[in-house]
């Protein structure tokens, strides 16, 4: 929707980044046509950051831009009471948001994490404003974006909503956030101090580059795991390497969760993901007694 480049200042080496955004005659016309034929286009722009940094904000930015799209009137008679404290909130609501839940979360942040690439569906009990801050958090530390093939997240969270789930419950009306119903496992876990030490910082962008190196080691891990699965239909020995690599790669629950769901109208590769699930429940049995 918006374009994101660098603007040189007028002070020697300084530069930020820019998000702007043309908001277009066509999606204003209806207004335009009750207000006696005027029609308006506006540009919106946001400074901050870097170029490089926005971009990791670019669905946040559109988003809040399409939220203003209703209150841009040819007259703008909205532009002290609302359009004004709307935009000077961008990066309060845009880019400040990771920051917020890990501070408000700290180490409990793996449970977060967890739910975010299992696709389970998360209650927050609190103010409307942690509600949002932690649907954000949600959606951006989640595949969505990251899968290109047929089946998307989207499809991918459908599918999973279908099977027994108990919601994830955030109380946030106290002091400490208390979790119920929350998973978690080591790979989730081995993040932790990576987004308390950035969160510690200060720097919300270098928070969102954590998180894209936290989903992309996600994707990576679960396409390799394809990559076993498939030869797998062949070979196996590559069975035994598809439980090896899930045994040790610390987030083996949330990586069969989702090949189960890819590969659920592919015979072959089905039968192989029930037998490593079989694998994978009686190696827990096994390290509980």
């Amino acid at each position: 929707m918006g374009n994101i480049a660098t603007v040189s200042l007028s002070v020697p080496e300084q530069s930020l980044g820019c998000y702007c955004c043309l908001v277009q005659q066509d999606r204003l016309q209806d207004q335009a046509g009750a207000a006696g034929g005027i029609s308006t286009d506006f540009v919106i722009c946001f400074l901050g950051g870097s170029e490089k940094g926005l971009e990791h904000f670019r669905l946040e930015l559109d988003t809040y831009v399409q939220g203003l799209q209703s209150s841009l009137s040819p007259q703008l008679s909205d532009l002290e009471t609302h359009i004004r404290p709307y935009l000077s909130s961008w990066y309060e609501e845009c880019v400040m948001h990771i920051q917020r839940v890990v501070q408000l979360t700290q180490d409990k942040v793996s449970f977060l994490l967890h739910a975010a690439l299992s696709h389970s569906p998360v209650e927050v009990i609190g103010e409307d404003k942690v509600k949002k801050d932690i649907d954000r958090f949600l959606n951006a530390a989640s595949f969505q974006g990251l899968i290109h093939e047929d089946t998307t997240a989207a499809t991918l969270c459908n599918a999973l909503s279908e099977e027994p789930q108990k919601d994830v419950t955030i109380d946030c009306s106290q002091q400490q956030p208390q979790f119920l119903n929350a998973g978690s496992n080591r790979f989730c876990e081995s993040w932790v101090q990576a987004f308390l030490n950035g969160s510690d910082g200060g720097n919300p962008f270098l928070l969102r580059q954590i998180l894209e190196n936290f989903k992309l080691k996600a994707i990576q891990d679960l396409n390799s795991l394809k990559r076993l699965i498939q030869q797998a239909e062949m070979n196996h020995y590559a069975l035994f390497r598809c439980y090896v690599f899930l045994k040790h790669c610390g987030n083996g629950d949330v990586l069969l969760q989702n090949v189960k769901v890819e590969h659920a109208e592919m015979p072959e590769a089905h039968r192989i993901v029930q037998v490593l699930e079989e694998f994978m429940s009686e190696e827990g049995s096994t390290s509980l007694q």
